[in-house]
């Protein structure tokens, strides 16, 4: 019997809304009942933001659903979890995102080679409206071509 894998879950939302300086891949501290309901696919990064306080990254708002077959010792949905990334980079990411205008966001969450989940984090720097619009022409400008394309084949 194969073993099914663990899901990538990407945040697409985020590179409609910014424009990624540098991305970083950082571990995450969970428990049990968070890797298990992860690898059942049930986290959501849609409103994931990460901060920093005493120096250490920690990212909020990272839903990952409690574990069906959990008991009391099952995790809260929404709780704070820390980032584990090399201190370098953590004083490199916080010398960064206290510059006007630009934020860590998290971009996916994915299992690495070894089974451990990771986070892919982005300095990002917010896009401007008409930047928006200028990704959504060049998003439908490519689904056009590819239908085109299709086509002639």
């Amino acid at each position: 019997m194969k073993k099914k894998a663990a899901p990538e879950i990407v945040n697409r939302r985020a590179t409609f809304e910014y424009h990624f300086d540098s991305r970083y891949e950082a571990g995450i501290a969970l428990m049990g009942t968070e890797i298990k309901s992860y690898r059942a696919g049930h986290l959501n990064l849609s409103d994931a933001y990460c901060v920093f306080d005493k120096g250490e990254l920690y990212i909020h708002n990272l839903y990952i659903a409690e574990y069906e077959n959990g008991t009391y010792s099952n995790h809260i949905p929404r709780r704070l979890r820390k980032l584990l990334l090399r201190r370098a980079e953590l004083r490199k990411l916080e010398r960064k995102s206290s510059e006007k205008g630009f934020t860590i966001v998290p971009y996916r969450v994915y299992l690495s080679e070894r089974g451990f989940v990771k986070v892919e984090i982005a300095l990002a720097q917010g896009k401007k409206t008409y930047d928006k619009r200028d990704s959504i022409r060049e998003k439908d400008n490519k689904r056009e071509l590819d239908r085109l394309n299709k086509m002639k084949l």
